[in-house]
Order: structure tokens, then C-alpha cells, then sequence
């Protein structure tokens, strides 16, 4: 392998970078040659088990790549080889997987990939460009779930250049645009049959990842057994990686079901979000003998975004002081104290706890790249604090944010008369809360309560996985829970927010962001020559979408909370920066002697 060092024109930066790998901004931390990464036992045997839970719904498909229906979990990251695999210890880079050799144009507008010829797919075909270009094509197409279309929006094509080399030709100078390409799931251009990507619904996918498909019972379970003749085992980007022999997963109508099933060993594994569970549930018993585990993990992740996102589609929602009014209802500190053990931190924006935060009054270099915009940026933006979610505590008062609340419905032209919150037309206001597992119940009741005082009629509805999914993909939906978890690099997955993606139905664009004020920022993201700028373009973005109040934030965790079945797994000596438990112990924890399945050496 070579070290390459070139100027990117026009970028003004020097990039770093090596062709068995990729960063965005240059810092690589592993050289040509590198044995594996610093957070796995490179040694650890093959063999077992590991269970996890499905919780709260099934699938009724196996195509994770389409609009409609549920895929199941794991799915799409054993089965699927990408051409670059990411680092979990690093922000922005990643290493050689399908393909072993990687060039950026100089003038940042086109990468090639070279394949390594011992690339298999689980049928013994080999991994060929045709392949790819395959891939990408029907990823960018209207056969594809609309996240996949715009995570890749950013690509105009691939060209076959011989069996295993392909170019991607980009739309715009992204220094992101080569990890976008090196992410793209690879699968064989055999399956289906040449059937549309999205009539494929229970076909055995063709990938080329370190598992294959087991058995399954659609919307109940489904399992996977590693490939041991899985080309890429020896890999450095793979070594100590993927040890057990099967990985399941289990349905379970909800929480309560899944610790019942979790204690009787019917699966080994789970990341706990409720925080009363947690404190209530998770103790005594066989957690006091050592037979199950319990444990809170600290983690570098960013938080990323979680709160009740409104349907702006809806003219009842397409008023911003209307929105703000509902989010000054919500009492986070009364909860914080009577519901969640005081385990929470507030979620402030989309970006929370990172640089790419949005604080106070704009800085100079933000309000330099707010007034270079084409389209004008309203003047609260530029004049006013950064919007934070409201406070209860002394000297403010959840009397006082309601009182505010009535003065923004009213000049919106809402009005409480003969016992409920009106407009002109005389039309109540109400507001359904939709759930698919009923764990927001407990949060929405008091909530209720408080935006009764308003004269708004809240409901709160819990609605089957599959009929709570369509109605995501359709829009047809009031107020929601979302979580979107955070990115260590902002880029491609922003343009979520696009004007473009808000009226697509399945598009990741669920609030109904159509902003041009928004649509520029994404570009300047897209576009950052480098940390600094990113970080100034990204936090632009927050400011604006915080006082879009296009939702009502929620809060989070520090930490993981997890639980699992003692003396059955060991795990590395290191902890990945950036990880989610799940993932993480699916592909570096192995089996102990006292597994159902004794390991063998790799």
C-alpha cells in the first residue's frame, strides 16, 4: 500500500491520506500494514451464542433497503460487506474492507475503488465493479427507501472501470462524498433475478458479510450463523471481529415481557432505556447472586436528537409559535424528579453536548457564514439567544411557561372559549401522541394533563409495529417520539432536513422541514473545506432549527444501561470511543467454555 499527500485545489488544506484507508479531514490513525484495530482481542476464539431482543415488534420482510414494510434487526449489518468499514475509535476514517485500494481525484470530484479479488458473496460468486454499480443503482433509485436516495444524492454515478476497479463521480467537492461511497452495502447483482429492487421482499439477500441467514419466523424471530468460510475472517478491519456461530434475535411484545423472558434465560443480552425499569426492575434476586449482570457504560457517542417531533404538514402545526406553546407544556424537571430517577440530562437542540452546538448569541464567524446566505435569515436568528427548552425551577415556574403559552396560541388565533382551546373556524384543538410500544405512555399522561390547562385535547394512541411504521412512511401521523442518534462528522445524513425529502413519503424528513434558509446550511455542511468550517456550518444549521421549534425535546442518558447473563461472554480489554452496546457486543465479545456452544480456536 501507498501514502498518498496531495492539495485538494481550491480547498486550501492539505489532506493526509492513505490508499488503504480514508479520512475526511486527514487524520488516520492506523498505518499501511496495520494488524487490527486497538479495540478487539485479535486472538479471541470463534464459537456460541449471543440472543438478543426484538422488542415491541416484528418484521415482514427481509430487503432492508425498501420503502415499505419492517426488516428485521442485524439484517443489513451481517449480511452486507460495505468497501470501506469504519473505525470505532476514530471520527471520520475508515479502512479497507471489499475494496483494498482507494484514489481521490485531486480535484475532489471522484474516487476509485479497487476490489480485493478474494471477495466472495455467500453463493461463491465473486464481488465484481458490476456489482457495485448494481448496488448503487438501485440504492439511488426509486426502487430504494427514500433515506437510501439521499444519503447517496450526493454521488451522480459509477463507472465500470475493469472487473474489481469502479469510479464514483460526485455531484459537488464533499470531502465526505468518499466515505458516503466507501458505505454503500454491496450485494449481488443475482439477487432476485433481475426482479426491482422493491419487489424483493422475502428473497434470501446475496451479500458477502460475515453471516448468513439461519432460519426465521416472520415478525418473531430470526437467526444468523457466521460464515466460516467468510472470505474477509483474516481481514485487518475484521480480525478479533464477528466470533459467535449464531446471532438471534427474539420478538417480545414490550419491556415488560422481554425482563420476564430476560430472567428466565431466554435471551443473554439487553440495553434498558426506561429508567424506572432500570431502578425498579434490575436488581435482587439473580442480580444479587452475580447470575446477571448489571452495568452502566460511559461512552464518547454525541447525543444526538430525541423528543416528540410535530407533523408541520398539518395546518394546525404549521404556526412556530403554535409549536412553541406545546413544548413550553411539557415539565422535563417535574419528570426528571418523579419519573426518571433523576438520570436525565435535557436534550437542547439537535446537537447537543458536542462542538456543533449551538449556544447563546451567534458568534462572529456564524453570523459571517448567516449573512452570506442567498436566502434571508430571519432576524431573531441573528439578534436573538439560541431557543433552550423551558425550566420549571426557581425563578422560573410551570405556571409562568403557560401563561407565555396562552399569548402565543392567541396570536396565532387560538382562543380558549366554552371549554376548549378554538380557532376562528371554531374548530377544537387536538393532538394525538402515536406510539407503537406504549413506553411513552407513562410521559405523555401528566403531559396530557398540563396541555389540558391550555384547553388542547391530547390523546395518546399505541398502535401495532407494522400500522405505526406505515403511518411514519405516510405522514399520516400528528405528534411522534423520535430518536436520531448522533454523527461524530455531520454530513450526508442532514439532508434529512431538505426541502426536497418533505414531502417524500418514507423520507427521514418526518417533522416537514421546507425551509431554503435550512436547505442552504446543508449545502454549507456538505460542502466544509474543513473542521473548523464544518463545525461553524453545522451549528448555523442548529441555531435555525431550534427556532423552527419544529419539536419538543426530550432527554438522555450519559451512559448505557445493559444487563446480560454472567460466566457466558468475555469481552476486549478496550472500549471503543464510539459505539452502540448492541453492535458492539455482536461483534467483538466471544463465547466462554460455559456457552451452550464450546468455542474452537479461529
Amino acid at each position: 500500500m501507498r501514502w498518498l499527500v496531495f492539495l485538494w485545489m481550491g480547498w486550501c488544506a492539505v489532506s493526509a491520506w492513505a490508499g488503504h484507508a480514508y479520512s475526511q479531514f486527514g487524520d488516520i490513525k492506523y498505518p499501511p500494514g496495520f494488524k487490527h484495530f486497538a479495540y478487539v482481542q485479535p486472538d479471541a476464539p470463534k464459537g456460541g451464542r449471543i440472543r438478543f431482543p426484538m422488542i415491541g415488534g416484528g418484521f415482514d420482510k427481509l430487503n432492508p433497503f425498501t420503502l415499505k414494510g419492517v426488516e428485521p434487526p442485524g439484517l443489513e449489518g451481517l449480511m452486507f460487506d460495505t468497501l470501506l468499514s469504519r473505525s470505532l475509535d476514530e471520527p471520520a476514517s475508515a479502512y479497507g474492507l471489499l475494496a483494498h485500494d482507494i484514489s481521490v481525484a485531486s480535484d475532489g470530484r471522484s474516487a476509485e475503488f479497487e476490489l480485493r479479488p478474494e471477495a466472495r458473496f455467500h453463493n461463491g460468486d465473486p464481488v465484481l465493479a458490476l456489482d457495485v454499480k448494481h448496488s448503487f443503482d438501485k440504492l439511488s433509485s426509486k426502487e430504494s427507501a427514500p433515506q437510501y436516495r439521499m444519503y447517496f444524492s450526493g454521488i451522480a454515478s459509477v463507472t465500470v472501470l475493469g472487473d474489481r476497479k469502479v469510479r464514483f463521480e460526485f455531484r459537488e467537492v464533499n470531502r465526505e462524498l468518499p466515505l458516503v461511497a466507501g458505505n454503500l452495502p454491496v450485494f449481488s447483482h443475482r439477487w432476485g433475478q433481475g426482479k426491482p429492487l422493491d419487489q424483493l421482499i422475502n428473497e434470501v439477500p446475496i451479500g458477502s458479510g460475515p453471516y448468513q441467514l439461519a432460519g426465521y419466523n416472520l415478525g418473531k424471530d430470526i437467526r444468523f450463523k457466521r460464515d466460516p468460510s467468510y472470505w474477509g475472517r483474516d481481514l485487518p478491519v475484521n480480525r478479533g471481529l464477528y466470533n459467535f456461530d449464531h446471532i438471534s434475535f427474539d420478538g417480545y411484545k414490550d419491556p415488560v415481557a422481554a425482563f420476564e423472558a430476560f430472567k428466565a434465560g431466554e435471551f443473554d443480552f439487553i440495553q434498558v432505556y426506561i429508567a424506572k425499569d432500570w431502578a425498579r426492575q434490575y436488581k435482587g434476586g439473580k442480580f444479587a447472586t452475580g447470575e446477571l449482570v448489571k452495568r452502566e457504560w460511559q461512552h464518547a457517542n454525541p447525543v444526538g436528537f430525541q423528543g416528540f417531533l410535530f407533523n408541520t404538514r398539518l395546518p394546525k402545526f404549521a404556526d412556530a409559535r403554535v409549536r412553541r406553546a406545546i413544548g413550553l407544556a411539557l415539565d422535563y424537571e417535574w419528570m426528571n424528579r418523579q419519573i426518571f430517577y433523576q438520570s436525565y440530562t435535557r436534550v437542547r437542540g439537535y446537537f447537543t453536548n458536542s462542538p456543533f452546538e449551538a449556544k447563546g448569541l451567534p458568534l462572529p464567524e456564524d453570523l459571517a457564514l448567516l449573512h452570506s446566505l442567498k436566502q434571508p435569515v430571519p432576524a431573531a436568528v441573528l439578534t436573538s439567544e439560541v431557543p433552550t427548552p423551558p425550566v420549571t425551577t426557581a425563578p422560573s415556574s410551570l405556571r409562568d411557561n403557560l401563561r407565555l403559552a396562552r399569548e402565543l396560541l392567541s396570536q396565532a388565533g387560538w382562543e380558549y372559549r366554552d371549554g376548549a382551546l378554538r380557532n376562528a373556524k371554531d374548530e377544537k384543538f387536538t393532538l394525538e401522541f402515536l406510539d407503537s410500544a406504549g413506553s411513552m405512555g407513562r410521559v405523555v399522561a401528566p403531559y396530557k394533563q398540563t396541555l389540558a390547562k391550555l384547553g388542547i385535547e391530547a390523546s395518546y394512541r399505541v398502535v401495532d409495529p407494522s400500522v405505526y411504521e406505515k403511518r411514519i412512511k405516510d405522514f399520516t401521523f400528528e405528534m411522534i417520539s423520535s430518536r436520531t442518534l448522533g454523527q461524530l462528522t455531520p454530513g450526508s445524513e442532514l439532508r434529512r432536513y431538505e426541502s426536497q425529502y418533505a414531502m417524500v413519503p418514507g423520507s427521514s424528513n418526518l417533522p416537514g422541514v421546507a425551509d431554503p434558509v435550512v436547505d442552504e446550511l446543508v449545502q454549507q455542511v456538505m460542502q466544509a473545506r474543513d473542521r473548523p468550517s464544518l463545525t461553524v456550518a453545522v451549528r448555523s444549521l442548529d441555531r435555525v432549527l431550534r427556532h423552527g421549534y419544529y419539536d419538543v425535546p426530550h432527554w438522555y442518558s450519559p451512559v448505557h444501561r445493559v444487563a446480560y447473563h454472567s460466566g457466558l461472554f468475555e469481552q476486549p480489554a478496550q472500549t471503543p470511543l464510539y459505539y452502540q452496546p448492541e453492535p458492539w457486543a455482536m461483534s467483538t465479545w466471544w463465547a466462554t467454555s460455559a456457552s451452550s456452544n464450546a468455542p474452537t480456536k479461529p
